[in-house]
């Protein structure tokens, strides 16, 4: 631990983070009361973590972390040192949406966009361990997300559609596996 002075200011206590960000290590020396949402904003420049409550009630600020959807403005930017973190710009490969990304689109499941990077990444969450969610598994992966915009029913049918067209890749990457044998 270290400590940062600007002019005027007493000495303030800082600790050296490096946090692996959508596959790229990010390494700074940070105050420990620094939020996981403003690291990821300020010192790795991901503005798609959107910070709306700042009290983990509206789910804009959605994260994976190690895989799990945590709400980064109830996370310390030194609590995430050393772990993998994955933000909406991680999903998107070579110019090309995530099928995530591309349903919200086609299912005109945003209006504002404000809260659809922490849908988006709970989705994530969702598809990864229930890739054939029912409409209840949906809405209730999405019970932790706010949205004042679209009324909810656009959202979950990308949710399905997005399930429906990575499930229909998987079955024809398993099909091109078993006959290239």
């Amino acid at each position: 631990m270290s400590t940062g002075t600007t002019e005027g200011e007493e000495a303030r206590p800082t600790e050296s983070v490096t946090v692996t960000v959508n596959g790229e290590a990010v390494s700074r020396e940070v105050e420990p009361r620094l939020k996981l949402s403003d690291f990821l904003r300020e010192h790795a420049g991901l503005r798609g973590v959107r910070v709306g409550c700042e009290h983990g009630v509206c789910g804009a600020c959605t994260v994976l972390m190690e895989g799990d959807a945590v709400k980064s403005c109830l996370s310390y930017a030194v609590q995430a040192d050393g772990f993998e973190i994955e933000t909406v710009e991680g999903l998107s490969s070579e110019g090309e949406l995530h099928p995530l990304q591309e349903a919200f689109h086609e299912e005109h499941a945003l209006q504002c966009g404000f809260c659809t990077s922490g849908f988006v990444m709970s989705s994530v969450e969702l598809l990864r361990e229930t890739p054939d969610p029912s409409r209840e598994e949906v809405k209730t992966a999405l019970s932790d997300n706010i949205c004042r915009c679209t009324g909810y029913h656009n959202i979950y049918r990308a949710v399905e559609r997005a399930a429906d067209e990575l499930g229909a890749s998987a079955d024809a990457d398993a099909d091109a596996d078993a006959g290239g044998e």
